[in-house]
């Protein structure tokens, strides 16, 4: 029997009757609701993974595994008969997030055939008739909504792109005619924009994961917008990091919005309590926020049904709960029979929603020009913010623009070697537009890209870094008040924009900062200038200080960038849970290594110029790579706490020889936090994603201690080794008490068969590191799913061979960032 046979025969199935399990305070009220029948979907939930966002595609490093499983029913319920009518079913497909469009019987869906990889919107009325595909191709189309106007928002992975710290694909906001013609992509963000929802005023209320220079993992929360993608602004969350604030619905005849809260980074299937919350007191008044559920008890997909009532999944149940969180039960979905073998899944109930007419929500205009290809930005001034004390007016004279900029794959989940700490994501500089006198700016963006400024005062020096992002849509004119300005009260310098010295002329374009790449590569940009003026004192034969500054590899990293990072040389404010610092704080003016180069560093003195690609490299981020390509390659170990190990050590033989000799010969001093790493990925302990750069193993950490440009140059050979055979003799003999004896040489000479087998494990790390190549090397090839992906994208020929056809990292990635700028067609 073919697929759309089963499809017809399943919708001919009789009504299945199941007991309401309903009781409880509530059931009265919902008795006399103007709905007799409640649509929901039934699926199974990823078993690999318990991000909330993984949830369709496959993983980056394994096609075959995919985010989502076999087995869903999309069914209605009767609250007056108990009824359950099977309105699809499907043993080897996947269905979730239906929506009832504004006439009462019609329901969107998104739905990944049995046999398919991808979702895709459809649409079917309620009795289970005419059911029929919207959107089609290769991409995935999820978490529909009705809007006013006739459209569909929906969220998409038609952005092309990947989440920054994990393997799984990145899905934004998208728009489309009420047939699925006519797509337009309305949000850039390179994380997830998702469960978009029309607000009373007409507005798109959303979630979008913020991910620009604060913090990975803590920044999720409320957003709107206009249908268009126009005004896009934070409603609420957004300067408190934790919890995610998802599925958000206004209540019917209320100024409240009902959402789940996903504690920390947030749960699978967007689990958490359900809450209220409200912007009245502004957008970060956390005691705006009224728990419904108790923090016990999970619940996902509430939707507010007026009169103190809602409804949500838990588990396999459909609830019935009221505004104080008392429960009833409607309704138990059975095990439901998925896959090839026939077999029961672990099912949720989800997305329950009345079958009842509504109001249309006021329908605001359309804003843009599909015509232009940039937007602009009005800068009332500059000076009008929180915590901007001590800047003087007239200091600002320049805003920096920097684009936050996708990524094509994300291999190993992990920023490696992006960087240590720090950034998952590149930076590009796209250059400089002026500030008036007035504190005022007026200039053009490129459409539909992912924007941030930092103000620059007269000597191009950071005074206050955006920690978020902004985005303009084609033809837009989007105007902000001031630099982190309070965001509940009106400003008392408040002019109106014709009377702005920046809109008396024309938008200014983006002028290019002369001198400098626009995205930045360690090795290229920045080690030459420290092995001219740096390497000659900080060097392992030397090592002023302790401090090696050679481009030497490690691991992962060089041992310059690594001592650089650890050592805080350069300040750039990542994984900080503040978003607003005081001025002066974050980039290139509050970083240590600036300092050292104007003369008070023992004389030295760096060029003008080589100080500007310095500075401009730490407030793009300060990377290591300068290329995506870069990712997942090249490295001995990876993010451990990933799992995602490549290029692992451990099934070498030199490893557990070096290994005994390690723990025979130095474990004995070196205990606890004192401790070495034991092989070339063990890394001992420290979190590669956020190290505590004051813990002390950070210094005898494996990115530092073992060198695979020189191995005999090694730390952990030179540290134990006799001076008079070439070492430190670093190593004290340690008394009970903790302090420290003569010296103790380890090895006394470089033929002792100990320091022998820690030479060829490192040996071993340069010749792996010579196949498999660096960035940096001659001869370098970006891994499988990175090529994969650009032929995916379309950069690459289907008929591309790896083997054969070499390829220029650096040049994929502008081709890839190419595909996001906006030319309307003519």
């Amino acid at each position: 029997m073919n697929r759309v046979r089963l499809v017809i025969l399943i919708l001919l199935v009789p009504l299945i009757v199941y007991s309401n399990q309903g009781n409880g305070a509530a059931m009265p009220k919902l008795q006399e609701a103007a709905f007799d029948e409640i649509v929901f979907a039934v699926r199974g939930s990823n078993p690999h993974d318990g991000h909330w966002y993984a949830n369709f595609s496959h993983y980056a490093n394994e096609t075959e595994l995919k985010a989502y499983v076999d087995g869903a029913r999309l069914a209605k319920f009767n609250i007056k008969t108990g009824q359950v009518t099977i309105l699809l079913e499907d043993a080897l497909g996947t269905i979730r997030d239906p929506v009832v469009d504004y006439d009462g019987t019609t329901i969107v869906f998104s739905y990944r055939k049995g046999g398919t990889e991808n979702f895709l919107l459809y649409e079917i009325q309620s009795d289970g008739s005419r059911l029929k595909q919207l959107t089609d191709g290769t991409w995935d189309d999820i978490e529909p909504c009705f809007l006013p106007d006739g459209g569909l928002m929906f969220v998409s992975s038609r952005c092309r792109r990947w989440v920054n710290c994990w393997l799984t694909k990145v899905a934004n906001l998208h728009r489309c005619d009420r047939d699925g013609s006519n797509i337009r992509m309305l949000s850039a963000n390179i994380e997830h924009d998702n469960t978009p929802w029309v607000m009373h005023d007409g507005r798109i209320l959303h979630t979008r994961w913020e991910y620009v220079d604060r913090s990975q993992v803590d920044f999720h929360h409320l957003w709107a917008m206009n249908p268009d993608g126009t005004n896009q602004a934070v409603y609420f969350g957004n300067q408190h990091p934790g919890g995610v604030f998802i599925d958000a619905k206004p209540i019917p005849g209320s100024n409240r919005i009902l959402i789940i809260h996903s504690p920390g980074h947030g749960r699978k299937d967007h689990a958490g309590r359900i809450a209220t919350v409200s912007d009245d007191n502004g957008p970060d008044d956390l005691s705006s926020i009224r728990f419904i559920t108790p923090d016990n008890k999970v619940y996902w997909d509430p939707f507010p049904l007026g009169d103190g009532l809602l409804l949500a999944g838990f588990k396999n149940k459909l609830m019935l709960l009221d505004m104080e969180g008392n429960e009833s039960v409607l309704y138990a979905q059975p095990a439901i029979p998925a896959g090839s073998d026939g077999q029961l899944a672990s099912i949720g109930l989800h997305e329950p929603r009345p079958l009842m007419k509504r109001s249309r929500e006021p329908m605001i205009p359309d804003r843009t020009n599909p015509g232009e290809r940039t937007g602009r930005m009005i800068l009332t001034d500059v000076y009008n913010g929180r915590n901007m004390k001590g800047v003087e007016r007239g200091s600002v004279k320049k805003l920096l623009i920097l684009e936050a900029l996708p990524k094509p794959i994300n291999y190993t989940g992990g920023m490696d070697p992006l960087t240590y700490g720090g950034s998952f994501t590149l930076e590009r500089i796209m250059g400089t537009v002026p500030v008036e006198a007035d504190g005022s700016a007026f200039f053009e963006l490129p459409a539909n890209r992912s924007f941030f400024f930092i103000a620059l005062d007269e000597d191009d020096q950071s005074v206050k870094r955006m920690r978020s992002f902004t985005t303009v849509m084609p033809g837009e004119t989007l105007s902000c008040v001031g630099c982190h300005e309070e965001r509940d009260s009106t400003p008392t310098n408040f002019r109106p924009a014709n009377f702005l010295i920046a809109t008396q002329r024309p938008a200014s374009r983006i002028k290019e900062v002369p001198g400098i790449p626009d995205v930045f590569d360690f090795p290229r940009d920045i080690q030459p200038i420290l092995d001219k003026h740096c390497v000659e004192c900080h060097q392992p034969s030397k090592r002023e200080g302790g401090v090696l500054l050679t481009g030497d590899h490690g691991p992962i990293f060089s041992h310059s960038y690594y001592t650089l990072t650890i050592l805080k040389e350069f300040v750039d404010g990542r994984n900080e849970k503040g978003g607003n610092t005081p001025p002066y704080q974050i980039g290139a003016v509050a970083s240590p290594l600036m300092k050292k180069l104007d003369g008070s560093h023992y004389d030295l003195v760096v060029p003008a110029a080589e100080q500007k690609l310095i500075q401009y490299w730490i407030e793009s981020g300060a990377p290591y790579p300068g290329t995506y390509a870069a990712l997942g390659n090249g490295a001995i170990g990876g993010y451990y706490r990933n799992t995602q190990i490549i290029n692992s050590d451990l099934d070498w033989p030199e490893t557990p020889l070096a290994n005994a000799v390690i723990k025979s010969r130095c474990s004995g001093c070196h205990t606890g936090d004192q401790s070495l790493p034991k092989s070339l990925q063990d890394e001992n302990q420290l979190s590669f994603w956020k190290p505590t750069l004051l813990e002390p193993q950070i210094s005898r950490s494996r990115h530092i201690v073992f060198n695979l440009s020189l191995p005999e140059q090694s730390l952990m050979l030179l540290a134990p080794l006799a001076e008079t055979a070439g070492g430190y003799s670093a190593c004290r003999e340690v008394f009970p008490d903790g302090s420290f004896g003569e010296r103790l040489d380890v090895f006394t000479d470089t033929r002792d068969p100990d320091y022998q087998s820690i030479l060829a494990l490192i040996e071993a790390g340069k010749a792996r590191l010579q196949e498999v190549k660096r960035f940096d090397m001659p001869g370098f090839q970006p891994p499988p799913a990175y090529l994969r992906e650009m032929q995916v994208y379309g950069i690459l020929p289907v008929d591309f061979d790896p083997i054969v056809d070499v390829v220029d990292g650096y040049a994929l990635d502008r081709q890839y960032w190419d595909l996001f700028s906006y030319f309307p067609e003519e």
